[in-house]
């Protein structure tokens, strides 16, 4: 469900650029239209704190608060932010995490924001052009995600997962092919199809970072992984994308810079456990409750 939330904010983004560039002038778009995506996210901010306040916790989380609770009677002391525990016990998790969201991340704003430079600047097709064909797979993407994260909770995460990086490294040598063919119905073809593969990707990606950590650390574990990576990866993707294509004036250092990123998510899915049958409510630790001395410790959830 995160997900595809995800996948919807991009496409009422990509509607709101394809309208505004179809509507305004080069100028007036420069000028100010730009910043009318940026404010109409306001509200989408507004909308998601809403939902995240009327979502109650899960119960495995309130078990695990619970204990807490009662950790810290028995103790008299708090316990230590869990991200020194994530650090200390679960580096491991956080660096697959972060190594599963390269091709992910990478690829996502490649094919999605550097196409816009990509095919104005080299394939001399118009930004009308590229726009609509990122709207048009965006919708495809939104609707395939669900898709594919209910395949991954019948096979299982990482089939799912490997099946988008490996075609997502297949893919990208015919992706640019495809654009720098200025034509349209290619153009779209390009990139539904890096966005199917990509989906394969992003659907099962919360659920499986979730089931790395254990209840108390979840929150701090998951977020580690993906948020670094994405300060690594996605942020500077683009920008890596777009010196390249002027060093070499070439889509194949692009390509191979999106293979790299496969590459090592697929090291990254090798050294991962497969969680899809994780129990949640098992995936807690061993925590020590004791009310006196000798006390075994007592399994949390």
């Amino acid at each position: 469900m995160a997900a595809d939330r995800g996948a919807g904010r991009a496409v009422a983004g990509d509607l709101v650029l394809a309208t505004l560039t179809a509507t305004l002038s080069d100028a007036a778009f420069d000028s100010w239209g730009w910043r009318v995506p940026f404010l109409l996210s306001g509200a989408l901010v507004l909308v998601g704190l809403w939902i995240r306040l009327s979502v109650d916790e899960s119960p495995v989380f309130k078990a695990a608060l619970a204990a807490a609770e009662r950790r810290k009677a028995v103790h008299a002391a708090a316990e230590k932010p869990p991200i020194f525990a994530v650090l200390r016990d679960h580096w491991r998790d956080v660096l697959i995490a972060m190594g599963t969201r390269m091709a992910e991340n990478i690829s996502y704003y490649v094919v999605t924001a550097f196409i816009l430079v990509y095919a104005t600047e080299h394939a001399d097709t118009s930004r009308q052009t590229a726009l609509n064909a990122v709207l048009i797979a965006s919708a495809v993407h939104f609707v395939t995600i669900p898709l594919w994260g209910a395949l991954s909770d019948r096979v299982g995460r990482r089939p799912v997962y490997l099946i988008g990086a490996l075609g997502m490294g297949i893919w990208i040598y015919p992706f640019f092919t495809l654009v720098d063919r200025q034509s349209f119905p290619a153009m779209i073809t390009a990139v539904t199809v890096a966005l199917l593969f990509h989906g394969a990707m992003y659907a099962p990606q919360a659920a499986f970072f979730s089931e790395m950590f254990a209840t108390r650390m979840r929150y701090s574990g998951a977020s580690i992984g993906a948020q670094f990576s994405s300060v690594a990866a996605g942020a500077p993707a683009p920008l890596i994308a777009t010196a390249l294509l002027a060093e070499y004036n070439s889509a194949a250092p692009i390509a191979l810079y999106v293979m790299a990123a496969v590459l090592l998510t697929v090291i990254a899915l090798g050294c991962a456990d497969e969680t899809r049958n994780r129990d949640l409510s098992e995936a807690g630790e061993y925590e020590a409750e004791p009310t006196s001395a000798g006390d075994e410790p007592v399994r949390t959830g």
